[in-house]
């Protein structure tokens, strides 16, 4: 059992012995940077190529890819699930796989250039999946930082240099988590520091994480898996009328009760509404009916905002918030060291 204890969010000692966990949520910036650098050479080489029938999505953040290219993308987009493809890809179809070291992307690869297929791998240029698939049909876009996000945003400008994806500035995201990582670093304080402020409403909380729009609900699920990982406590991201349910069941708190007896499993959720400003009209009555059940019953309801910019600077900003959130909530219950 470990017990929250605030004065470690402001402990040097402590964020020092923290600062691995803290210094690679604050570097996510510069790993956008450095990913879109390597590959800048090929991704202008895309511009050649011919709008394709279709574009089938493989490996890390596929998913996030189509929320983004969805509203916007004049061919089907798939994010494809399974190993395997489809059986109708062929030579007018482009194949995007974000490669992780594994035979997974370099089986998926290797079908899309059997078959013909324009092949696009984000990859690290010494794997296996750089190595033995290329082709003519293939451009390698090298990435080495291992982060998944970071790849995703090279595939959106090359996603974007085909004609089929919004602008993608990996600049203007880099700058937007730069900005998160300034707001929630260990030297700032508290009281204007939305990460610790996070992990103080959830001190000894169940968290109930959602997201509006259908960016803000992959965040969501990002966010809540940390919170899982850091706490160890359950965790839910889910529908709001989930969420509404579940909170309805709460009883009110009793004013008499010890909080220091309460046992993990009448743990009292705490909300994390997440919130990019994607929000369509449906969702906005779904987002005050959680808030005033949460008020009813006295559960804290946390706020991760970003409502302005580009669709990626606002993902970016809002889950690299509720990241370090959970980072504060691991150093705060003291499991950073266990």
């Amino acid at each position: 059992m470990f017990d929250f204890d605030d004065s470690r969010l402001e402990d040097p000692a402590v964020l020092a012995d923290a600062s691995p966990l803290l210094r690679n949520l604050a570097s996510s910036g510069a790993r956008v940077r450095r990913e879109a650098a390597t590959a800048e050479a090929p991704l202008t080489a895309l511009t050649d190529v011919d709008r394709p029938r279709a574009v089938i999505a493989y490996g890390p953040e596929a998913r996030l890819l189509r929320a983004v290219l969805e509203p916007v993308c004049p061919v089907p987009f798939v994010a494809w699930p399974a190993l395997g493809l489809p059986g109708w890809v062929g030579p007018l179809d482009v194949v995007l796989v974000i490669g992780r070291r594994g035979p997974e992307s370099l089986a998926v690869a290797h079908e899309a250039v059997r078959r013909g297929a324009r092949l696009i791998a984000v990859c690290p240029p010494d794997s296996q999946l750089a190595l033995q698939a290329a082709s003519r049909s293939t451009t390698l876009l090298p990435v080495g930082t291992g982060d998944p996000l970071a790849a995703a945003v090279v595939a959106l400008v090359a996603l974007n240099q085909l004609g089929l994806g919004p602008s993608t500035s990996p600049d203007a995201i880099a700058a937007a988590m730069d900005a998160v990582s300034e707001s929630c670093s260990a030297r700032t304080d508290v009281s204007v520091n939305p990460a610790k402020k996070m992990a103080l409403d959830l001190a000894d909380a169940a968290p109930l994480v959602w997201g509006g729009s259908v960016l803000a609900a992959r965040a969501s699920r990002r966010i809540v898996e940390a919170l899982r990982l850091a706490s160890g406590r359950v965790g839910l991201s889910a529908d709001s009328s989930d969420v509404v349910g579940l909170i309805q069941q709460v009883r009110p708190r009793d004013p008499f009760a010890d909080p220091f007896e309460e046992s993990g499993a009448e743990r009292r959720p705490g909300l994390v509404l997440v919130d990019d400003g994607m929000d369509d009209e449906s969702a906005a009555e779904p987002r005050v009916r959680q808030e005033r059940t949460a008020e009813a019953v006295e559960i804290r309801v946390t706020r991760l905002a970003h409502t302005t910019d580009s669709v990626m600077e606002r993902y970016a900003t809002v889950l690299l918030t509720g990241l370090f959130g959970a980072a504060y909530l691991q150093i705060g219950l003291g499991r950073t060291t266990s």
